[in-house]
């Protein structure tokens, strides 16, 4: 499935945040008691497939300030409509997968978090959600086993395993599809590895899953600039 068409067929991305334990034991923080789910537009969307767009550029509103932060991770594509399963019938569900970058403008985040307020303009600016292309369950047999790693500017920035999600990918399709039916190129993000950080203009992000399953190179500018 090219990447164009999963852009036309999407109608909901749904993120997870605070879900790999590393980021538990550097912030000394508890155990989250259920999935944190959050929502980006549709438009925040960016094809980071090389083969059909070229580089792709991440724009930074200028509201942030000319910093956003990177996170890498492994993106789940719903395959069929699914409401209320459970964890044992939940990857019967999945169509594929994608990396993505959820990209995040932080310092809005941090004031919203301790007022209680949303994260959605922190997070659905245009271009923050960049995809690679499609791929397939045969490509990647073991979702729950995988590395994402994500390097900027050269220098390695995040790496870590599915393994060590704290809500693996079923208890997140089990969880969500309680509150909501999941439809056929939803796209669900499991949440990035510690190492997450600032970028602005001018920064390169590469990342991947594997050795070499798929793999996506960004790269930043500012909000007013033409590419």
């Amino acid at each position: 499935m090219p990447t164009t068409k999963f852009f036309k067929s999407t109608r909901k991305i749904i993120g997870a945040g605070v879900n790999y334990k590393e980021i538990l034991r550097l912030t000394n923080a508890p155990k989250p008691e259920a999935p944190v789910i959050f929502f980006k537009p549709i438009s925040s969307l960016l094809d980071g497939d090389p083969s059909s767009s070229g580089t792709p550029v991440i724009r930074v509103p200028r509201v942030f300030g000319g910093k956003i932060n990177f996170e890498a991770e492994l993106g789940v594509i719903i395959g069929k409509r699914c409401a209320n399963v459970t964890a044992d019938q939940a990857m019967s569900y999945i169509g594929g997968y994608c990396l993505a970058l959820d990209m995040t403008g932080m310092d809005f985040i941090v004031n919203a978090r301790p007022r209680g307020l949303p994260w959605c303009l922190g997070k659905g600016f245009d271009t923050s959600t960049p995809v690679s292309r499609y791929v397939t369950r045969e490509e990647l047999p073991d979702p729950v086993s995988v590395r994402v790693w994500c390097d900027v500017n050269g220098a390695r920035k995040q790496d870590d395993t599915t393994a060590n999600l704290i809500f693996p990918i079923a208890e997140l399709i089990s969880y969500t599809s309680r509150f909501m039916t999941l439809e056929e190129n939803d796209l669900l993000l499991t949440g990035t590895p510690a190492g997450a950080g600032p970028v602005g203009p001018g920064d390169v992000i590469e990342c991947g899953l594997g050795d070499g399953i798929v793999r996506m190179k960004c790269t930043v500018a500012n909000e007013e600039e033409d590419s």
